[in-house]
């Protein structure tokens, strides 16, 4: 019964969220779905800026925020939904190939999924390197970045890396929702910390 009240405020929270989004005017035009553009909601980001803080909750409800990662070097992952083919291929990419070798790299994973959801993934797939975040509470993290799809009430597929200073030094905004990311262009960002 909880699980559902949780899930019935999320999708009726998501429907007013989105009047109060502005449209992404650096991305705005660069994402589609399935051949056809979808409109990002929020700030979008620029590489060489100050990364937005936001505000998230892990597996627990617990909030979680970018300060609460202070002085680390952090990759974000942005996915549309967990229970997707290409989201899980690009969670378990980062989990299994990228996390390992670069130990010193806060790695994240950030969706509009149910903490409960991401929570049975992560069990089911093994991530324990990549730590999920869900964005279904406030959507801060999609309008600080620019990433809230309108009429989905998901995220932007992206990849940004953050100095430890928290400057955007890498952004890769996906074109098309149904591909996978550049790893390799991720990679030489990372190598470049």
């Amino acid at each position: 019964m909880y699980k559902a009240i949780i899930l019935a405020t999320a999708l009726f929270s998501t429907q007013l969220l989105a009047k109060d989004f502005q449209e992404n005017q650096i991305d705005n035009g660069k994402v589609n779905a399935n051949g056809k553009p979808v409109t990002l909601l929020g700030n979008g980001v620029k590489v060489g800026q100050q990364a937005p803080d936001f505000k998230v909750v892990d597996g627990s409800f617990v909030p979680v925020t970018l300060t609460s990662f202070k002085d680390k070097a952090v990759l974000i992952s942005v996915v549309p939904s967990l229970d997707t083919g290409i989201c899980s291929l690009q969670t378990k990419h980062f989990n299994e190939k990228v996390a390992g070798e670069f130990s010193d790299v806060v790695m994240l994973t950030i969706s509009a999924d149910l903490p409960f959801a991401q929570k049975r993934f992560c069990q089911t797939e093994g991530i324990d390197k990549v730590q999920t975040l869900s964005d279904s509470v406030w959507h801060d993290f999609g309008k600080n970045y620019g990433l809230y799809i309108k009429d989905m009430g998901l995220l932007s597929r992206a990849v940004f890396v953050l100095n430890k200073e928290h400057k955007v030094v890498y952004k890769q905004l996906v074109e098309n929702l149904a591909t996978e990311p550049n790893y390799e262009q991720t990679l030489e960002a990372l190598k470049a910390l």
